[in-house]
């Protein structure tokens, strides 16, 4: 189970059909999403810059550098990289890993030196798809540029490269809490290895279950901060767990014990 946070401007956003509206600040989402918790029960976080105009790198990394304060869970960040420094300084910032989506289409030559400075297994890559007169078709720049190639084409393209996830992404469910569009898992490779993140479109935990139920998805995310605000991701978890799927467990006071004695050695340790 994977969360993603949509960040612009110095706001979260919520997104519907690639439509953002604005949401709050790092103070509102810290008030009704309590992440030292959350924690225990989502397997990753996943921050996008989606700013439409120029984006605040340092108010970005700030951001990520925030959250990886409360969070034990791997991190990616992604939005807007193009260059090796731009991918070294989120990495510094605390993220795991990096999200890239319209490096694809621009610059695939970065993408093999992103992998060998720091592993492919750091590279997700973003695919947003939108079905136009039936066919499926490939967006990048935050979904404002139209790609040529169909999705089969433009999959067995990422399948070639050093690449570790691929986060496929449905625009026409985004932000919808209808469910995700298995239609497009139909695209994928046959030959595909990479793991898929299915995402775009999750209201409630029998989407989650969905999803996970494909043999080819390997993660499912959601991006709706109202749908599973407060107490929502971890319920949807627990349901997950009831239903028999194959979910980490977390004995969460011994882990909140034990993350606390190693705060504080890291603090007596830089004294």
């Amino acid at each position: 189970m994977i969360f993603t946070l949509l960040y612009a401007d110095g706001f979260f956003m919520l997104s519907r059909n690639f439509r953002l509206q604005k949401v709050g600040d790092l103070q509102w989402l810290k008030k009704n999403y309590n992440f030292s918790k959350i924690s225990f029960s989502i397997d990753e976080l996943i921050i996008l810059d989606v700013s439409r105009e120029e984006r605040d790198e340092e108010s970005f990394l700030d951001i990520i550098n925030s959250l990886t304060e409360e969070c034990f869970i791997p991190i990616a960040a992604g939005g807007g990289i193009n260059s090796l420094e731009q991918a070294r300084q989120r990495l510094y910032s605390g993220a795991d890993k990096i999200v890239i989506n319209s490096l694809i289409a621009s610059d695939q030559e970065l993408i093999h030196e992103l992998a060998s400075e720091f592993g492919s297994q750091c590279i997700v890559v973003s695919v947003d798809v939108k079905k136009i007169n039936e066919n499926f078709t490939v967006w990048t720049q935050s979904g404002q540029t139209r790609q040529k190639e169909r999705l089969d084409t433009w999959l067995r393209k990422i399948i070639k490269l050093p690449v570790g996830e691929i986060y496929l992404n449905s625009m026409d469910q985004d932000g919808t809490g209808q469910g995700y569009d298995v239609e497009l898992l139909k695209y994928l490779p046959t030959s595909l290895m990479t793991p898929i993140i299915l995402a775009g479109g999750a209201g409630k935990y029998q989407h989650f279950a969905r999803g996970l139920l494909d043999a080819h998805v390997d993660a499912v995310a959601t991006a709706h901060l109202f749908n599973f605000v407060g107490d929502g991701l971890e319920m949807a978890r627990n349901k997950l767990l009831e239903d028999g799927f194959d979910l980490a467990r977390w004995n969460v006071t011994e882990a909140i014990n034990m993350r606390n004695i190693f705060s504080k050695a890291d603090v007596n340790e830089n004294k």
